[in-house]
């Protein structure tokens, strides 16, 4: 069977006989609910303080995380064609944040080979609204996480075509290794540097959640940045891919000066 990806706010086709890539800015809309994808629940406020909310210029929204007083961890499909962005911090309520900064396109730094990037912010101060989230330690690079339970957040849609919902919407998925995601959509897609979720019953993340946090439950360190979807649909029960963290420590450490030994 042939399956597509989604990504889910750019990305570059493969030749692969499994799957092909499909911008979701370029997705058709529908205009009625065809069921609940991210399947997932409000979040309280402050559970994810970690969580920031990115308006970018060019008029998509995308998801980053906390890693420093500094820097914010997205998807370089978020950043890649931005002029500039504004960082929506300790909102549960979308745009209604405790505070914002605007930051330019010069304070982007995207992987160039992956679909990663960072941006550095002015500095921040931690509180319970808030707060960074940990890394892997160097020692985990080689951990696959395969079974471990993790948690994704985001303004994502909740459907399939859906607008971006005001509240923070979580949802509790488990890692799989890259063997299993491989059957579904090869090797040219899911190389060392992807991390897979399953999506039973519609749990999924989906388009807006680009760039968001997958996060352990038990270590709770930060092992996934949002990427894409099979366009078969959010809820179509095809696994979810992430960038896997742990494979970019030596970059992140490399530009942010932040590891874990």
């Amino acid at each position: 069977m042939k399956l597509f990806i989604t990504i889910l706010a750019l990305a570059v086709a493969s030749a692969s006989a499994f799957e092909d890539v499909v911008n979701v800015k370029d997705l058709q809309k529908v205009n009625k609910i065809e069921g609940r994808i991210t399947n997932g629940y409000p979040a309280y406020e402050g559970k994810a303080p970690y969580t920031v909310g990115l308006g970018f210029s060019g008029g998509w929204w995308c998801g980053g995380s906390i890693i420093g007083h500094n820097w914010v961890l997205t998807a370089e499909h978020c950043t890649g064609n931005a002029d500039a962005v504004t960082v929506y911090f300790g909102a549960t309520w979308r745009t209604n944040a405790v505070y914002t900064h605007w930051v330019s396109r010069k304070d982007f730094i995207n992987h160039g080979s992956a679909d990663i990037a960072l941006i550095r912010i002015p500095h921040v101060d931690f509180w319970s609204m808030v707060n960074k989230v940990e890394l892997p330690n160097y020692n985990e690079r080689y951990i696959d996480f395969n079974s471990y339970w993790a948690v994704a957040c985001g303004w994502g849609g909740t459907y399939d075509g859906s607008p971006l919902p005001d509240w923070l919407q979580c949802v509790d998925l488990q890692i799989i290794g890259n063997d299993e995601c491989r059957r579904t959509y090869g090797s040219n897609t899911v190389g060392d540097n992807i991390l897979c979720v399953r999506t039973p019953d519609g749990k999924s993340t989906c388009g807006g959640d680009s760039g968001g946090p997958l996060v352990t439950h038990d270590s709770k360190k930060l092992v996934g940045v949002t990427n894409w979807v099979s366009a078969a649909g959010c809820q179509s029960g095809h696994p979810s891919g992430f960038q896997r963290v742990a494979y970019h420590l030596d970059w992140i450490r490399e530009h942010t000066g932040i590891a874990y030994y």
